[in-house]
């Protein structure tokens, strides 16, 4: 881990690094105002390279709950921010763009959690259905799924879930 943190601080050197950090706290409040006003944002004060959004008052109106948006985005092919933190804010998303995100990645991201914050008011249960319920019914047909101990995990606690097409 320390090799690959110095091997970036020296490929970015200072100026690159106060680059990356700029970025990143624009990415971070660029992305707090497009959600602000349809998510809760707790914290009013310009963020650094994160923020943290709720969904309390989604869940309050129609029964969507903060995981369910987050396996929504999942369903967008977005990988979902943390969810449920911090502790002290309700419904919590701590959403955390990095440096490298383009424009278009930000509005992307931005407009799918519009998106399903839409969804969410319009038809709760389309975001609320897991997501091997909004598969083709020939598709499920064609999986079948496993879960088996992991006999890597040291621990002997690691599960392993596949997804095999029998199809």
């Amino acid at each position: 881990v320390l090799v690959r943190a110095y091997a970036y601080l020296r490929a970015h050197g200072g100026t690159g690094l106060r680059e990356a950090t700029e970025d990143a706290v624009l990415a971070a409040n660029y992305m707090k105002h497009r959600l602000t006003g349809t998510y809760q944002v707790p914290f009013e004060r310009p963020c650094k390279h994160e923020f943290v959004a709720s969904a309390a008052d989604i869940k309050a109106r129609t029964g969507v709950r903060t995981l369910d948006i987050a396996k929504r985005l999942i369903d967008k092919g977005y990988h979902p921010p943390t969810i449920y933190f911090p502790l002290t804010v309700e419904e919590g998303m701590l959403i955390e763009p990095t440096e490298t995100e383009s424009l278009e990645t930000l509005d992307a991201f931005a407009d799918a959690m519009l998106e399903i914050a839409r969804e969410a008011h319009d038809d709760p249960e389309l975001v609320k259905i897991e997501a091997q319920d909004r598969l083709p019914p020939d598709v499920v047909k064609g999986m079948m799924f496993e879960s088996y101990a992991n006999p890597d995990d040291e621990q002997g606690g690691g599960i392993v879930f596949t997804v095999t097409d029998i199809a």
